[in-house]
């Protein structure tokens, strides 16, 4: 893209991302036992019997401010256990945010199970909230939205609520600006579980730089800045990062590849990289060491490790 057609993209003001929750799930062996069961990492995950006391979830939210001073919010991703999700929801008071209409649209990233599967939380406050979803959502998940079926891991005997707003699927592989200087981004491909499909989000920042938001990132995360570069910033270097980064999600130590990789990420001279989720702590600690400018957490509310920005913890971008 010309940097004219990446100036047409907008500026903000600022975007703080509060970490709602980053666990995925409470026991990496069980989640693994899980996966590996009825069929396998290729088999859909619809169709896979899964532990519920094991659930836990990814979600962050949004807050944006522009250069107008107008403000929004809006949440990434809504996690996995429903009860989970709404004692994080009052931790963080995005339980309140939701009931006062604050929240402006949900945007699932994409369709794992511990992205999506929470969307009762969400719904018993704002039925009617606008969903925003990569394209190749499967129709398994629109009946889950629907309230058509449940999740594989529901214990909830109460009727499901049925969504009743819009659901607006991102175009592939091209900038859709959601606010000036705020743009989603769809990536098409494969993922594990018969998922297909991943968005990230992006932010202009007046007099900082180009922002990276991800909830997984199994695009690769070299693949996200490297996107950012050709088609959002007008820098040669990016100013932020944060989400989970698909490096290390299920191992104890990291691969050749996998180091390679974090090696790679010091090309984009990042300013603040707030990594949790699925990024894996050897990973954030492999950054530390090769002096990266890892924002750290508070390692409360069960999060996985002081080290990334867990629950309940901000980062800012301003």
């Amino acid at each position: 893209m010309t940097r004219e057609d990446k100036e047409s993209l907008g500026v903000c003001r600022s975007v703080a991302v509060t970490c709602i929750s980053e666990v995925g799930w409470h026991d990496t062996d069980r989640m693994l036992a899980d996966i590996k069961g009825e069929g396998g990492p290729d088999a859909s995950q619809w169709d896979k019997p899964w532990q519920a006391s094991n659930a836990a979830g990814s979600a962050a939210l949004i807050e944006v401010e522009l250069l107008t001073g107008a403000r929004h919010k809006f949440l990434l991703d809504c996690g996995w256990n429903e009860a989970y999700m709404q004692g994080r929801f009052e931790a963080t008071g995005v339980d309140g945010m939701l009931a006062r209409g604050e929240i402006e649209f949900l945007f699932l990233s994409h369709e794992h199970l511990d992205h999506l599967w929470g969307l009762q939380a969400v719904l018993r406050y704002r039925p009617d909230l606008p969903l925003r979803v990569p394209p190749g959502f499967t129709e398994e998940a629109l009946a889950f939205i629907r309230g058509e079926r449940s999740a594989p891991t529901s214990t909830d005997r109460v009727p499901p609520v049925r969504h009743a707003g819009p659901i607006l699927i991102t175009p592939p592989d091209e900038p859709t600006v959601l606010y000036p200087g705020c743009v989603a981004v769809a990536f098409d491909l494969p993922i594990l579980l018969g998922i297909r499909g991943e968005q990230s989000l992006y932010f202009r920042v007046q007099d900082q730089g180009t922002v990276c938001v991800t909830g997984c990132c199994h695009q690769t995360v070299t693949t996200l800045a490297d996107y950012a570069l050709t088609h959002i910033a007008t820098e040669s270097t990016l100013y932020g990062l944060y989400g989970g980064l698909h490096i290390a999600p299920f191992d104890p130590s990291l691969s050749p590849a996998q180091e390679r990789m974090i090696a790679d990420l010091g090309r984009f001279g990042f300013r603040k990289i707030a990594a949790n989720h699925c990024t894996g702590v050897p990973a954030v600690e492999r950054m530390i060491a090769l002096g990266y400018p890892v924002v750290r957490g508070s390692g409360r509310y069960g999060s996985a490790s002081p080290l990334m920005l867990g629950n309940g913890d901000r980062v800012v971008f301003d």
